[in-house]
């Protein structure tokens, strides 16, 4: 008999059947963790002063805030928000020498082996067997596809989405685009402002999975008497529900 929707087994229910719709960053591999050292090299130049360094990264999360609305995301984009959170604070032209250190401090990012989270390859082995997977991220077209191709995953997925945005019309966007029943569709993810929200707004289910170093600008509140959001501690344990 072919089941759809909850099963109950020892005490706790398993989801057969279902669409899931897994985030890239800091749900897969760890990502922002990069941005952040980056950042505190950043800080060592621009405020040196312990007193100084919570002003100056309040006015960098406003410059990358806007910034990412206007330019999207990526590591050009971060050189950007780095450059004009500068000039901002120090009331001074970033020179040719000061430019060029942070542009190495941007070009880090993306100079180092991929991290996936403990339990990702076992457990979307697991999963491929019981569900449509499928991947849904953000940002910088190449960049994120050369994370996708460097981490070795992309065979798990039906089909690998990169979009500027992960906003209720993206979601809305991909159920149209699979034909998905969003009863039965998961997105899962760590961040509330990109993943959970706007999924929930247009009508699927979600999985949040908190990661440490989230982005401070994806940080929202959720809504604790959702029930329509599963709450896990670690991607393994996806394995208990799905």
């Amino acid at each position: 008999m072919t089941r759809h929707g909850p099963v109950s087994y020892g005490g706790r229910v398993r989801h057969d059947e279902q669409t899931l719709v897994f985030d890239a960053d800091d749900t897969l591999w760890e990502n922002n963790v990069h941005f952040e050292r980056a950042i505190e090299g950043f800080l060592d130049e621009a405020a040196p002063l312990p007193a100084d360094r919570a002003a100056a990264r309040a006015t960098l999360d406003g410059i990358e805030a806007a910034n990412a609305r206007l330019h999207g995301y990526g590591s050009q984009v971060f050189l950007r928000s780095l450059v004009e959170c500068f000039e901002q604070l120090t009331g001074q032209v970033a020179d040719a020498a000061r430019r060029a250190r942070f542009e190495a401090l941007a070009d880090s990012i993306g100079h180092h082996e991929l991290e996936l989270i403990p339990g990702v390859v076992e457990t979307l082995a697991a999963l491929t067997d019981r569900h449509h997977l499928l991947l849904l991220t953000k940002g910088d077209r190449a960049e994120q596809q050369a994370k996708v191709d460097a981490s070795g995953l992309a065979g798990h997925f039906r089909a690998v989405h990169i979009v500027a945005e992960k906003d209720v019309a993206a979601y809305r966007w991909l159920v149209g685009e699979h034909r998905l029943a969003s009863e039965r569709t998961w997105m899962i993810g760590n961040s509330p402002k990109s993943d959970i929200l706007p999924a929930r707004r247009a009508g699927l289910n979600a999985v949040f999975i908190p990661n440490q170093h989230t982005w401070v600008l994806e940080h929202e509140e959720l809504d604790p008497a959702d029930t329509g959001v599963l709450r896990l501690d670690a991607f393994a344990e996806l394995g208990e529900h799905f």
